[in-house]
Formats: C-alpha cells, sequence, structure tokens
C-alpha cells in the first residue's frame, strides 16, 4: 500500500495542539507525508517543532487564508520547501483566533457577520484549493479533502445558520469539483465531523457527545485517520463523497441519554 509514503500534503487550521487540523497532520506525517501546516498567527512554529521532533519533513508559515495574496504566496513557499502539493487538507474554520463570533438567530446575523462566517469556512477552502489544484490537473494526480460538518449538509442548530450554510456549500464545492477533476487522477472528498472533543469544546458539546450511540465525544485523530485514508493512494475510486464521523448521532431520532 502506498499510502501516502513521500506525498506532500497541506493542512490548513493545524494551530491548536489538540484540534483536528494538527491531529490530522501528525498521522500524515507518521504515514510518511511531507507535511506543511498553517494557522493565523505564529503559534504554528510550535506545531512544526512538534512535528520535526518526530521526525518528521515538514514546514510551517502563517497565514490569512481569506487573502488571495497570502494563500497564493503559502502555496508558493510550501512548494519551494517540501515539493508541489498532492494532498489539501481543508480544515480552516469554524473559529478564528483572536476573534469570538457568537451563535446569533437567523434575523439578526449581520452583513459583516454573514461574510466573515463564510469567508473563513468556504472562501478559505476555495482559495487554497484555487491555488493548488492547476499542479495537480498538470500531474495528475491530487486528493482533496474537505472538512465540513453534520451542520448543515445533514442536521442543523439553532443560531448556526452562517455556519451550517457555509459547511453545506463545501459539499456542494466538493462535489462540483470532483466531477470537474475525476478525469485527471484527483479526487475531492469531504468528512462531516458530529461532536468531537477539543480544547475548544464547551461542556454543552462535551454532554451531547454522550447522548451519541456511541455514548462520548469524538477524538480529534479519529477525524484525522479519516483524512488520511481519503488523502491516500488507495482511495482513489472515491470521490465527491461526505463521510460522516459523528459516532452514529444523525442516525437516531430519539436523544437521550442511555
Amino acid at each position: 500500500m502506498a499510502g501516502v509514503q513521500g506525498r506532500v500534503a497541506l493542512v490548513t487550521g493545524a494551530g491548536h495542539e489538540d484540534g483536528i487540523g494538527f491531529a490530522t497532520a501528525r498521522l500524515l506525517a507518521a504515514a510518511g507525508a511531507k507535511v506543511a501546516v498553517t494557522s493565523t498567527t505564529g503559534r504554528i512554529f510550535d506545531r512544526l517543532s512538534t512535528l520535526e521532533q518526530s521526525g518528521a519533513t515538514a514546514f510551517a508559515k502563517p497565514a490569512d487564508l481569506t487573502r488571495p495574496d497570502d494563500v497564493t504566496a503559502l502555496c508558493d513557499d510550501v512548494a519551494d520547501a517540501l515539493g508541489p502539493i498532492d494532498i489539501i487538507v481543508n480544515n480552516a474554520g469554524m473559529v478564528q483566533t483572536g476573534r469570538d463570533e457568537p451563535s446569533a438567530r437567523f434575523q439578526d446575523i449581520s452583513d459583516d457577520a454573514w461574510r466573515y462566517g463564510m469567508d473563513i469556512n468556504l472562501t478559505s477552502s476555495f482559495l487554497v484549493t484555487r491555488a493548488v489544484l492547476p499542479g495537480m490537473l498538470e500531474r495528475a494526480y491530487g486528493r482533496i479533502v474537505n472538512m465540513s460538518s453534520v451542520t448543515g449538509p445533514v442536521a442543523g442548530i439553532a443560531g448556526s445558520a452562517v455556519y451550517g450554510a457555509a459547511k453545506a456549500g463545501m459539499l456542494g464545492l466538493t462535489r462540483t469539483l470532483a466531477i470537474e477533476a475525476g478525469g485527471q487522477n484527483v479526487t475531492v472528498n469531504c468528512i462531516g465531523p458530529g461532536w468531537i472533543e477539543t480544547g475548544s469544546s464547551s461542556q454543552a458539546e462535551i454532554e451531547a457527545g454522550k447522548r451519541t450511540p456511541a455514548q462520548r465525544s469524538g477524538r480529534p485523530e479519529e477525524i484525522g485517520h479519516v483524512a488520511v485514508f481519503l488523502a491516500s493512494e488507495e482511495s482513489s475510486y472515491l470521490t465527491g463523497q461526505m463521510i460522516v464521523v459523528d459516532g452514529g448521532n444523525t442516525i437516531q431520532e430519539y436523544k437521550v441519554a442511555l
């Protein structure tokens, strides 16, 4: 199995040591990929240090992925440091360091809040993918993994209209691009995480995880393992899909403590 051995992977939103992005980056590195990580702040260099201490070939650079110039510079620097990008894991989104965006009922969503939510969750993935895709098509190889959510494509949460719309949009983008790029051996897939316990999880979210059939929240690495499979050569006939990883939460109608 070739997996991701020797491939160059870019993982966005990898700044938190206990988040999905960095868990995915660590697993890709352990599987033999050369890994670039990015986030909005300089703490991404702490994540780089951890990767390098594990023996990985890695690169890090802070970037605002809602800015086209930042995205272009990031992708160019990754290619210079590690080689052409074979794998993208578009994980950035949900929250951005230094800015707290509270939930709001639909009628109370401001223009700025709508644009901000769409920018960090959907536009960032569009810009990164657009920057890297031409090289993938030219080389006839690529794996694009978009971190969507069950919120939006599968279910809804009151107060999360912007987030849900953006994550549903990510699935739509995934399906269209999978059709366009499929003939060039470029696959495009989504992951739909459910309740995953990270450092930013609230107590209410952790309690919600206990109401799943698995009776617990998921771990970041449980999403990361799915991402590594979708990033691998072995996933070559799987494209345009969303794999839901939610402990069975969305299959149950009656959600109570078991």
